[in-house]
């Protein structure tokens, strides 16, 4: 693809270092010989679906895409998934990320040339989308690059299986945010018009673990419960008092739940079991009342079975963490929007009670995750996610590749986690 020409250098009281209308011209540029290639690629993939780890094809068309462009990807070990670096390594390092994956959906889609092709696969929550997005910000920023014109390191993350979850925990092992001093993501929102952004800071997503609580006593018969332990009365009230009792143990404003999906014991009206199971899910919009809730859970279930002289045991399994976004970088994708949309583009978004593994990242990192406008404005229509009948206007892939590019080239000009820092003397944005 050919370079771009640089653009003169913005003075020192024209938000210097983060480009202004010059960059926004050298976007419209890349975009006119751009978006129709962009939205084809989308295509492909939506045609072609794969689940978490198994989206070899996806990989493989995206490191193909990258390498024409003169960038070197580097696949995850697993096989699927990719990490790919543009610019210096001097300067700061920002990431960002792009879940690859599809659902295990049928396309129910009709009427469009791009259904998939895989039955019960489907790209039904905008990963096709979010991977397009990255890839586009990514090829103008290798532009960029190629011209000396980036102060620092932008690393594209191709993350597989999010919907499993577990990618994210990949590509942290891979050493994919190690350096790496902001991350940005962006989540495709039917709710928002093309052309908004959705922005909140502090929790945006939601922590959801599972749980399994097994009941064991010696059983026996229902007329002497009084010579035996009344499981089934005990396994009741623990699936009654647990989340009750935990709620009293966090702040509300944490909306710490625990809720049971499903309870069995017994086999018969006339005999006391010997065991019983319950089985449910915890979300939490904290991260550190998130953290709290196994050690509360199990000693509030030891407190309980004492109760009525029955065993329990807790199994506990960990899912995501709540993606509490970092102020400062909300106000990066903030900046960039009024940069390179409108003014008043971004708009607010409430916490989802959703998980969304990108939370992994910003445990060890600062960052924000954005949501995208992805419905036709004015449109009557409404698609949710995760339904087979999901699809966004696909203007907004032009739309995310301008909020990109300018949050990063925000973040790096502002030093990553340092804050405001100066451009270098003599270099200049696209």
């Amino acid at each position: 693809m050919p370079g771009l020409e640089p653009p003169e250098r913005p003075e020192r009281g024209e938000a210097a270092g983060l480009g202004g209308a010059a960059l926004q011209l050298q976007l419209d540029a890349f975009l006119s010989r751009q978006e129709s290639a962009l939205i084809e690629f989308r295509r492909d993939l939506h045609m072609h679906p794969e689940l978490g780890y198994a989206e070899y094809r996806t990989t493989k068309r995206i490191a193909e895409r990258l390498t024409e462009a003169g960038l070197d990807p580097r696949v995850l070990p697993r096989g699927t998934g990719l990490i790919c670096d543009i610019g210096p390594e001097d300067g700061p390092t920002i990431a960002l990320r792009a879940d690859i994956d599809a659902l295990p959906l049928q396309d129910e889609k009709s009427g469009v040339p791009y259904r998939s092709t895989v039955p019960g696969v489907a790209h039904a929550c905008g990963h096709d989308v979010h991977t397009t997005m990255v890839l586009g910000a990514g090829l103008f920023l290798a532009q960029q690059a190629a011209a000396g014109l980036l102060p620092g390191r932008v690393r594209l993350l191709f993350q597989p299986a999010e919907e499993t979850p577990g990618g994210a925990l990949d590509v942290m092992a891979a050493g994919g945010i190690c350096g790496v001093d902001r991350a940005f993501a962006l989540h495709c929102d039917p709710r928002i018009e093309v052309g908004q952004l959705g922005l909140r800071t502090g929790p945006i997503t939601a922590a959801c673990d599972k749980v399994y609580v097994k009941v064991t006593g010696p059983g026996g018969h229902t007329a002497r419960p009084h010579l035996t332990a009344d499981l089934v009365y005990a396994l009741a009230k623990i699936v009654t008092e647990l989340p009750s009792a935990l709620s009293r143990r966090v702040d509300p404003r944490s909306s710490l739940s625990l809720v049971w999906g499903r309870v069995s014991a017994g086999s018969v009206a006339n005999a006391i079991p010997d065991d019983g199971i319950a089985e449910g899910t915890v979300r939490c919009l904290d991260d550190e009342a998130w953290h709290r809730a196994p050690e509360m859970m199990k000693s509030l279930l030891q407190s309980v079975a004492a109760a009525y002289d029955v065993e329990a045991s807790l199994e506990y399994v960990r899912g995501v963490p709540p993606t509490v976004n970092e102020a400062a970088s909300v106000q990066m994708f903030r900046d960039a929007a009024a940069q390179v949309l409108d003014e008043d583009a971004a708009v607010p978004t409430p916490q989802s009670l959703g998980g969304e593994d990108f939370g992994w990242y910003l445990e060890s990192i600062p960052g924000a995750l954005a949501r995208l406008g992805v419905r036709t404005p004015g449109s009557a229509g409404e698609y949710d996610l995760h339904r087979g009948d999901f699809d966004v206007d696909e203007s907004c892939i032009a739309v995310g590749v301008r909020v990109l590019t300018a949050t990063a080239l925000n973040a790096l000009w502002g030093g990553g986690r340092s804050g405001e820092a100066e451009p270098v003397e003599g270099a200049a944005l696209a």
